[in-house]
């Protein structure tokens, strides 16, 4: 199993971003994100933590649809 790394919502959004994914809005301490795929929208919730929880970054990246074999080359 890949060792998921201790890092900052702003990585983890810059990242997802890169991989198509949208701010469609910030309230409080939370972002909402969107991606459109060819049959259906993804949404994520993400929390603005420092840093994030690692058991949260794999729910994060699991909803996503975020490859974890491309983790560690991208964080």
């Amino acid at each position: 199993m890949i060792e998921l790394p201790s890092i900052g919502y702003e990585q983890v959004v810059s990242n997802l971003r890169k991989d198509g994914w949208v701010i469609v809005r910030k309230k409080g301490n939370q972002l909402r994100l969107h991606k459109r795929t060819s049959t259906e929208v993804l949404k994520l919730t993400i929390p603005t933590h420092r840093p994030i929880k690692k058991s949260t970054l794999h729910h994060i990246l699991k909803n996503a649809r975020y490859s974890l074999s491309n983790l560690p080359d991208s964080l």
